[in-house]
């Protein structure tokens, strides 16, 4: 594992300390990061929620997310309680004024040290937190502020939440989170393609036949569902995760790891995205919606019944054939597909090559497949490349895919940070690079508008699919009407 480097110290205001993403991925990474000791002297933790709960009330919870979610045996009594330590708990309310001057309080005297402010919040509340920090003289020098996603719904109204916040932030003081940019394997996507010559000449049109993307999710929406029903999985998975994804993929080398040298390559590829609108929409994209199944031999209930009302028209699933208007990338489609209560946790980049243009093995025709890169992102982190092989024996000139096989795990052999981890870590150093400009935010929200326009113009309809399943046919037949089948097929 690289060598850990220590974060001078700090003060952590998590707003919505008590929700979900505290519970289940601040807390353990902040946990994780302090256990390795990357967090050091005196740092604080400084949970704000609505409930009404004393300190210690908030550490028994905390302790509590922490056994539910680490992994077993990596809650340790004695790391616990330094690090419960450093935590303290504010009931706060954003919009009483009282609120503030408790934080004030807490804050006061400690206004040199590096100081994040983390909204775990709703984002209709994010323009008044930063404005009530603001107002209350809580923006130092040394701040920041991170904003969980979803920004927005649209361009429009995540451009209202930029308008606001950074009317109190400058822009380098705005982190806007997506996780999908911490996983390991996405941070080796920038490694894999510019520090090594290999894959640069193929890494083109000429060479590459399509890429694919697909993000898939074995849960259902649960606690979710009032909120995830007003957003669906367009704007909640393709708007921000699938199209980082896509950037890092067909990006251009950037001049340097700068964060803006490499956020300045994305938001080309952001701009060459050709547009979907009503006339090319039933062609290009795919909605879904899944009914009752059976996942791992577990019956589950479908959307509807989920959410009580059999009138919903909310995409669960997504599927997308895009094409991105530039020189490497002129013909070469990126299919994405996306859902909830799909076969399993699967989340990958498969970037498949060219057919040869001739095979000498006329009688193994049948077996000569495509050389195929895959980059898994969960749950097995690693990359696989697909190589035709003859294989061992006297019997003929058998031919077979073989693959040469790199599991992070098993290669470093060691508990490497996940995405939150590596995330919080690079807020605190101040390092922006695994962040969302807003030209980005906006290019992404604008592409994305003119979609969910195309779908209400066009009308298109939803498409049931089967929990337990890959999707609706429909996805199937996406890649089918091209000579193409989603990897791996099944």
């Amino acid at each position: 594992m690289a060598k850990l480097v220590p974060v001078e110290e700090f003060d952590l205001v998590i707003f919505g300390g008590t929700g979900d993403l505290a519970r289940r991925k601040l807390l353990p990474a902040l946990y994780h990061r302090h256990r390795d000791g990357q967090i050091t002297g005196d740092s604080r933790i400084i949970a704000n929620g609505r409930s009404a709960m004393t300190r210690a009330e908030y550490l028994a919870m905390a302790r509590a997310a922490l056994q539910e979610n680490l992994a077993d045996g990596d809650f340790v009594d004695k790391h616990w309680r330094k690090f419960s330590a450093r935590i303290d708990y504010l009931q706060f309310d954003a919009l009483a004024p009282g609120s503030w001057q408790s934080l004030q309080a807490l804050l006061k005297g400690y206004e040199s040290r590096t100081r994040v402010t983390y909204l775990a919040t709703a984002p209709s509340l994010f323009g008044a937190i930063a404005k009530g920090l603001k107002s209350n003289g809580l923006i130092t020098p040394q701040s920041r502020i991170v904003l969980e996603k979803p920004l927005g719904r649209d361009l429009e109204s995540a451009s209202k939440i930029n308008d606001e916040v950074g009317r109190c932030f400058r822009e380098n003081q705005i982190y806007r989170i997506d996780h999908y940019l911490g996983k390991e394997t996405v941070q080796n996507l920038l490694a894999l393609r510019f520090a090594n010559s290999l894959f640069e000449p193929m890494w083109r049109r000429g060479t590459v036949d399509h890429v694919q993307i697909t993000v898939a999710e074995d849960l259902g929406v649960g606690g979710r569902i009032e909120f995830y029903d007003n957003v669906g999985a367009l704007r909640d998975m393709v708007q921000n995760h699938l199209l980082q994804l896509v950037c890092l993929t067909a990006m251009e080398s950037p001049s340097s790891l700068h964060h803006d040298a490499v956020r300045d390559e994305k938001i080309k590829v952001l701009r060459a995205l050709r547009p979907i609108d009503a006339a090319v929409a039933r062609e290009h994209t795919v909605r879904g919606q899944y009914s009752a199944g059976a996942i791992s031999g577990e019956t589950v209930p479908g959307y509807h019944d989920e959410l009580g009302d059999d009138a919903s028209l909310t995409e669960t699933f997504v599927a997308l054939k895009i094409e991105i208007d530039n020189w490497r990338w002129s013909n070469v489609p990126f299919y994405l597909r996306t859902g909830k209560r799909l076969n399993r946790k699967h989340s990958e980049i498969v970037v498949q090559f060219q057919d040869v243009p001739h095979s000498i093995f006329p009688e193994q025709s049948f077996n000569v497949q495509p050389n195929r890169l895959v980059i898994r992102l969960q749950p097995d982190e690693g990359v696989k490349l697909s190589l035709m092989a003859k294989e061992p024996g006297p019997g003929g000139f058998d031919l077979r895919a073989v693959s040469l096989d790199l599991s992070f795990e098993e290669t470093f052999g060691l508990r490497y940070p996940d995405a939150y981890e590596r995330l919080l870590m690079e807020v605190l150093r101040g390092n922006p690079a695994l962040f969302m400009r807003r030209d980005e935010v906006d290019a992404a929200w604008q592409w994305v508008d003119g979609i969910i326009e195309g779908w209400a113009e066009s009308q298109q309809k939803v498409e049931s699919y089967i929990a337990g399943s890959w999707g609706p046919s429909a996805a199937d037949f996406l890649l089918d009407r091209d000579g193409r089948r989603w990897y791996p097929e099944v």
